[in-house]
């Protein structure tokens, strides 16, 4: 797997995430990265890298890239996610036909004729979640994936949002000819994947993961900054104060355990400067303000350079 990374380094081909996600980390990376430990940095070796938010994994392939990972646990509580994760890792040749045929199918359509598609895909897609077995690996899954691909690559903004019941509920965006079979990169992320530990489940399930050996990375749906903040809801679940609350207890229990722990989040201070919140959760860490753009907003005039905060406890 090492010459497979390095490899990729001397073309100068990144692995890049497979999926466009809400929040995604792409660039505060450099951010990141810099903040990672001395150690690491010289050595470009981790011996344990553990994601319990790992969304479209931005970091993670970042760091597969440019860094040797011995061992990597991702983790998210949105199955489909996993699913796509698992397919890629298992049977990517299997997917990319599909995901080819549903390329040439779409494009050849006029905008109406794919509207028709989008829309009879989707909802095919919600009434098969009543009954679908996310629980046990089988060739079903690799539908389900490829369906979830299409969407993100034809989708309004490239997001994945569900509704209370679950349910994907995004409208068609206005992409004239959409790449929705990423060959390349797809082999890449399935290499980079290889012998990775992918969990569908809560961020508390990486507990026991978890050693003095670690490198965490927590990237939590972020707290919105206000109430007509446009998209939150990467899961049925939502993810609110209580869950942050829930987060910042679980960082402090980890920081006793002796792991490095990174974790990015929006800063309420852009909205209101007596906004303490996440300066009181986790006031005995270090908590650094980084410039970023905000990419999701219904508003276009409302994208820009915002604030969000990183925080390490070393």
């Amino acid at each position: 797997m090492k010459e497979i990374q390095i490899k990729l380094f001397k073309n100068g081909n990144r692995i890049k995430p497979f999926l466009k996600w809400a929040g995604g980390k792409s660039q505060l990376i450099n951010e990141i990265v810099k903040r990672l430990p001395d150690k690491i940095k010289r050595s470009k070796y981790i011996k344990k890298y553990i994601e319990p938010f790992v969304g479209g994994g931005a970091l993670f392939f970042h760091l597969k890239s440019y860094y040797s990972i011995e061992k990597a646990v991702l983790i998210d509580i949105n199955r489909e996610l996993i699913i796509c994760y698992k397919v890629i890792q298992k049977e990517p040749n299997q997917l990319m036909t599909k995901l080819q045929k549903l390329e040439k199918l779409f494009l050849s359509k006029s905008f109406a004729e794919r509207e028709e598609i989008y829309y009879d895909t989707r909802a095919l897609y919600n009434v098969r979640m009543n009954d679908f077995d996310y629980e046990n690996y089988n060739f079903e899954w690799i539908d389900r994936a490829s369906q979830t691909i299409f969407f993100n690559k034809t989708c309004f903004n490239g997001l994945f949002r569900q509704n209370k019941k679950g349910e994907f509920n995004v409208p068609m965006g206005s992409y004239k000819n959409p790449t929705i079979c990423q060959t390349e990169n797809l082999f890449a992320v399935s290499n980079a994947l290889e012998n990775v530990e992918i969990i569908c489940g809560d961020f508390t399930e990486a507990e026991k993961y978890i050693t003095k050996e670690s490198v965490v990375y927590y990237d939590p749906p972020y707290r919105p900054l206000n109430n007509t903040s446009s998209f939150k809801d990467y899961s049925k679940d939502g993810f609110n104060d209580k869950d942050q609350i829930r987060l910042a207890n679980f960082y402090t229990k980890m920081h006793k355990k002796g792991a490095c722990q990174i974790l990015s989040n929006s800063d309420p201070k852009n909205a209101n400067l007596d906004d303490d919140f996440f300066d009181e959760l986790y006031k005995e860490f270090k908590i650094d303000r980084v410039l970023a753009n905000r990419m999701i907003n219904c508003n276009g005039n409302l994208r820009g350079k915002i604030k969000e905060i990183i925080i390490t406890n070393y």
